[in-house]
């Protein structure tokens, strides 16, 4: 963890937030997370964002999202407006993980 040597990504970060949306809360959830994403795309450090819906009957949705480095992430959710946003979230979901990662290598496939 001491070394002074960065790969441009060394620092980036990566987040998983996984949600279970209630039964019947799915319309609610995506209304909910497209006044997310607006607010998310204009946030400085912010690289990508990806919502994942379940193929499955699970109801585990997952919002995936990097940052270039952790004090963009934090400053973003710590901030106003992200709290604002977030408040009403309860109401369409009955579980919540929030996963937070170092991004130390990256794998493309060949098509990409």
């Amino acid at each position: 963890m001491g070394t002074n040597h960065k790969s441009p990504s060394a620092e980036r970060m990566g987040v998983v937030f996984a949600v279970r949306v209630i039964e019947g809360g799915e319309q609610g959830f995506l209304d909910l997370y497209e006044q997310l994403r607006k607010s998310v795309a204009s946030t400085p450090g912010h690289i990508v964002e990806r919502l994942g819906e379940p193929v499955d009957d699970s109801r585990m949705w997952v919002i995936t999202s990097e940052w270039e480095t952790p004090e963009h992430f934090f400053a973003w959710q710590q901030s106003e407006e992200h709290q604002e946003l977030v408040a009403p979230l309860r109401q369409w979901v009955d579980q919540r993980q929030s996963m937070r990662f170092r991004i130390i290598k990256e794998t493309k496939g060949v098509s990409s």
